[in-house]
């Protein structure tokens, strides 16, 4: 029988209440999955030279490379479990997103005054990966660097070594590309190394993407060769032969059994202790028992840009006053830890329908026996990449350089009511009936979406301690929408898609129809108008989910200096933060290369410091 998720409500829930034996079936199918791959070597030390916390995209990478010096012991603590069957199949990576699921750190942001209007008490949804992988594991795969002038502008700031001429060897050696490349492109791939870089060729649908990109005048090419711009012809995934590439499996899973590494995952940092100014230790909790372990040498933090500043503000290192105000006994007088959050925002509702004719265009069913089958017996087919079509790309709208993107434009075959606004709405806290009312004109109908992503934002917020505890949430402000900046430059990133998806390349070949459907709060302001964009905006963006910034990288002239360019936090000794929370700037796209590069960087930097 053939499954249509995510466009048959009745499926998505007949999935939640079925996720338990779908795994189970999956651990059957997949030798890929067993979890004993990743547990301990050998029973826990009171001491190791180094103690990564937090096993994500960037701190598996570190805990591998630094326990590939025989001589270091080093311990890996992970909040969350191995990562599960379904999360090896790159088609149901769509089963993050539906309610319920585990393996998630689930907050909310404060209420937003200048955004969000749509969605319930104008909170945000605030979702981290709680698994081995961390976010490399529930991601959509897509692998994107960013843009050079990204890397240049870090270096401009007072961080020597983080231009990108110097970071590129490590976005090289981090990578097995798997396909061909002009000799003049080699130098900008790696072959070989950890992470399987997958290029797959525009479907049909995404081909209609980039025709309507030759029609209007932008550039189409490679984006990870020495111009990180415009629509690629081939999107990029973590995708190794059919089966998602994390870094739990990328890095951790070939070196889990070395007796220098121990893997200790389900376990929750609590505190970094510390002697005077020195990072000595980590206490955290382990089957319900507080435990303490020491670290020699240092204490690397890599729990990403939510939880790497609430875990530094619970030890001690933060804003004096704050920590104060929170009895939390001050080690360090560091005001910009938790400052800086910025994040890439995402415009919901920018959709066309198709006639039912045109259905042969949109993506084949991953969940039909056929490619079932196929799959289990080839790793290919539907199964083996995303369930919908989905390109990329990016541009500059607005003034500036016109080869450096702030906007990023993600096209997917699907709409606001594919899944009958049953996990959409639910799962980024949309107002439930707002939602159906606005959206109830797409139930049930085939179409596309064209959505702008603003990937350089001037709003900055903030994570702080709702209180001393470590099992109480942070308090995540993002400020979404605050600078004015963002909001115009979101106006002009619509009037792009919106050229896009009404060229010929959908309205003729596929008869595409633009959702016109007037938002009832901004009608008022003139139907299709700047003000009405710009009322639009506040209503229905949202996060993209990559979050950065929250321990920034910079010179000690800088007052909101987090860590140094070596990411030594600043004011203590024996600790570091490596992940994508010390980005200066957030990079154009999505983050989980970026962070992955930021683990290879930062480990290079320790070896070379302890000299191995």
């Amino acid at each position: 029988m053939t499954l249509t998720v995510l466009r048959d409500g009745a499926v998505v829930l007949g999935m939640v209440t079925a996720m338990p034996l779908v795994r189970l079936l999956l651990s059957a199918v997949l030798r890929e999955a067993p979890a004993h791959h990743y547990q301990p070597s050998g029973p826990l030390r009171q001491q190791y030279d180094f103690i990564v916390v937090g096993g994500g995209s960037a701190g598996a990478v570190v805990a591998a490379r630094l326990a590939e010096v025989l001589d270091w012991n080093v311990l890996l603590l992970e909040a969350g479990p191995p990562p599960p069957a379904d999360t090896y199949i790159p088609s149901l990576q769509f089963f993050s997103w539906i309610p319920g699921y585990p393996n998630l750190f689930r907050y909310k942001t404060v209420p937003q005054h200048n955004a969000l209007k749509y969605f319930t008490n104008q909170e945000g949804e605030v979702k981290l990966g709680r698994v081995l992988g961390g976010g490399s594991t529930i991601n959509a795969m897509f692998y994107c660097r960013g843009n050079k002038r990204d890397f240049d502008r870090w270096a401009s700031l007072g961080n020597p070594g983080w231009d990108y001429e110097s970071v590129l060897p490590f976005f090289v050696k981090a990578e097995d590309y798997r396909g061909s490349l002009p000799p003049e492109l080699e130098r900008f791939h790696g072959r070989g190394g950890p992470v399987a870089v997958t290029p797959l060729p525009a479907t049909i649908m995404g081909q209609h993407f980039l025709k309507a990109a030759r029609i209007l005048g932008l550039p189409v090419g490679d984006h990870e060769g020495p111009i990180q711009y415009g629509f690629p012809e081939n999107e990029m995934y973590s995708i190794d032969n059919g089966v998602r590439s994390s870094t739990a499996e990328a890095y951790l899973r070939s070196v889990a059994t070395k007796p220098n590494l121990h893997i200790l995952h389900s376990a929750t940092a609590l505190r970094i202790l510390f002697d005077k100014k020195r990072a000595v230790g980590v206490q955290f909790e382990y089957n319900n028992q507080v435990m303490t372990v020491g670290a020699r040498r240092e204490v690397v933090v890599s729990a990403g840009s939510i939880r790497s500043p609430h875990l530094l503000m619970l030890s001690g290192v933060g804003p004096k006053g704050h920590l104060y105000n929170h009895k939390v006994k001050v080690v360090a007088d560091l005001p910009g830890v938790g400052q800086n959050l910025h994040d890439h925002m995402l415009m919901n509702g920018i959709t066309w329908t198709v006639d039912t004719s045109t259905t042969s265009f949109m993506a084949a069913d991953p969940f039909n026996a056929n490619s079932v089958f196929q799959y289990i017996q080839t790793r290919t087919g539907p199964m083996a990449r995303l369930m919908a079509d989905s390109h990329n790309a990016w541009l500059r709208v607005g003034e500036g350089d016109p080869t450096w993107p702030n906007m990023q434009f993600l096209f997917v075959t699907l709409t606001m009511g594919s899944d009958l606004g049953i996990v959409t709405s639910s799962t980024q806290s949309f107002n439930a009936w707002r939602f159906k009312r606005y959206f109830h004109g797409l139930f049930g109908r085939k179409g596309f979406s064209i959505s702008p992503i603003l990937i350089d934002p001037k709003s900055r917020g903030s994570v702080t301690l709702r209180s001393s505890n470590p099992k109480d949430d942070p308090v995540i402000d993002p400020r979404y929408l605050s600078h004015p900046d963002d909001v115009a430059l979101f106006v002009e990133g619509i009037k792009t898609a919106v050229a896009l998806g009404n060229s010929s390349a959908f309205t003729q070949d596929l008869n595409a129809r633009f959702y016109d459907e007037p938002l009832p709060e901004c009608v008022n302001e003139g139907l299709f108008s700047d003000k009405y964009w710009t009322c639009y905006v506040r209503h229905m963006a949202t996060t993209f989910f990559h979050y950065a910034g929250t321990c920034k990288m910079a010179p000690d002239t800088d007052p909101y200096a987090v860590v140094d360019y070596r990411l030594r936090v600043r004011g203590v000794e024996g600790l570091r933060v490596v992940d994508a929370s010390v980005m200066p700037f957030v990079t154009a796209g999505n983050t989980n290369a970026p962070a992955i590069m930021i683990g290879e960087k930062g480990a290079h930097m320790i070896r070379e410091e302890w000299k191995s």
